[in-house]
């Protein structure tokens, strides 16, 4: 099995999961413009914190890299995601309010913190492709779900939410994703069957916790104890 076809297939077994998350409430919620302010405020306050560590994912990914070209294209990920998407997230939280001194105390909750602990578990111990694999959930989701919604004429309803859909359908963000998505393949062109199925178990992980994500937001909620 070539690296696209091991890409399909684990893109085919989470698509329950990635389903589930198109038709969350909180997604569905920014599609129509009637998610509640404060449900996304909360969103945007852990997403930022969540984005923090995905760049230090990038970074060891970087480090890990086989060659230069690689070790470009994750620089590059760290870079516009530190910057532009970050910047997405600082000018929302400055429209509902949240100050840079609001996100500086933020602190993850139970879900911020086990989806950030596995992509830097699988950083730190992990080969290169099951880095990949680990993170293609957040940057290849983001474009589906953005793309879909504008597809379906969900774009916001001239709401607040319509710019964070336009940022995420936007041709920069998805050519970002289709890097990754060209990444994996490449890889993956080499595994085995049981390294593949390692590579699937971190992509499916990653999809739970997307999913995961959405439901925390939505239900504003930290640490059970």
């Amino acid at each position: 099995m070539n690296g696209r076809a091991i890409l399909n297939s684990m893109r085919a077994k989470a698509a329950p999961i990635w389903d589930k998350e198109y038709a969350h409430p909180f997604v569905q919620g920014i599609g129509d413009g009637t998610l509640a302010p404060e449900r996304f405020k909360f969103y945007l306050r852990q997403d930022y914190i969540f984005l923090i560590d995905y760049c230090r994912v990038f970074g060891i990914a970087a480090a890990k890299a086989r060659d230069a070209a690689m070790i470009a294209a994750f620089g590059k990920l760290l870079s516009d995601t530190s910057t532009i998407e970050m910047q997405i997230h600082r000018d929302y939280c400055a429209e509902f309010g949240i100050s840079a001194a609001d996100l500086e105390v933020t602190t993850p909750t139970l879900i911020t913190h086990a989806y950030t602990r596995h992509l830097l578990s699988v950083a730190y111990s992990a080969p290169i492709v099951e880095i990949v694999a680990a993170l293609l959930p957040c940057q290849l989701g983001y474009a589906e779900i953005a793309a879909r919604l504008e597809r379906e004429g969900k774009s916001g309803a001239g709401s607040m939410y319509a710019a964070w859909i336009k940022a995420y359908a936007s041709k920069e963000f998805t050519d970002l994703a289709e890097m990754m998505v060209e990444m994996f393949a490449s890889l993956a062109d080499e595994l085995s069957a049981y390294q593949a199925r390692i590579a699937e178990e971190n992509f499916l992980a990653s999809s739970r916790y997307e999913c995961l994500f959405w439901q925390m937001a939505w239900d504003q909620a930290g640490w059970p104890i």
